[in-house]
């Protein structure tokens, strides 16, 4: 049933995955369904909604991204990280939450489904350090752009991108992007079987 859904959403989105990709985005939601009942990772609660709002929500922003090492900040059990890092093997995703047992289940993640280029990292986000900055910053259930701007400025190299996953865009959050930012672009995303809004903004560090 769940795959027959997976085919149909990946083909609506017109995502290309092989067999090998689609059976680890499964595996995942199973995954998050099993450990979801004692560790309370996520409000979804049904797979096929899992689905949806999680798997295809990640999904759809992966067209978007632009060079090789990413960080999701506030990742929560992964998302919208380890969907991209599935999509994507030649990218490398540092998924950063500050809580023990979500990180705990990405590690379990990694193990079942042989992820190699995921670094589950437990650490709040204003005191995690990269020498190298990274290609993009992303950020899915973030409280505001402000907050993710602010708390996260330190993290992309000098030619990154913020990459903000949104819903609805309020027009006072839009106002307050932090002076020394630029919003390049506002991207509408298309989730297959999701009746709301959702938006990707993209946004850069002036030099």
């Amino acid at each position: 049933m769940l795959t027959t859904q997976l085919d149909a959403y990946l083909a609506q989105a017109n995502i290309q995955a092989s067999d090998k990709q689609k059976k680890q985005l499964l595996d995942f939601v199973g995954m998050l369904n099993k450990w979801n009942k004692a560790y309370n990772l996520t409000s979804v609660r049904d797979p096929q909604q899992m689905l949806i709002r999680h798997i295809m929500d990640s999904l759809v922003v992966s067209a978007h991204l632009v060079g090789k090492r990413f960080i999701d900040v506030g990742t929560g059990p992964g998302l919208p990280g380890i969907p991209l890092a599935i999509l994507n093997p030649d990218k490398t995703f540092v998924l950063l939450d500050s809580l023990g047992k979500r990180i705990r289940f990405q590690k379990q993640v990694q193990f079942e489904l042989g992820l190699n280029n995921i670094v589950p990292t437990e650490s709040r986000v204003e005191a995690y350090q990269d020498d190298a900055g990274f290609d993009g910053v992303l950020s899915r259930a973030f409280a505001s752009v402000e907050d993710m701007l602010s708390w996260c400025h330190h993290l992309p190299n000098e030619h990154g991108m913020f990459y903000a996953l949104k819903g609805q865009l309020a027009d006072d959050e839009m106002a307050n992007i932090p002076a020394g930012f630029t919003l390049q672009e506002t991207i509408t995303l298309q989730v297959p079987a999701l009746d709301e809004q959702r938006h990707l903004l993209k946004i850069i560090k002036e030099k």
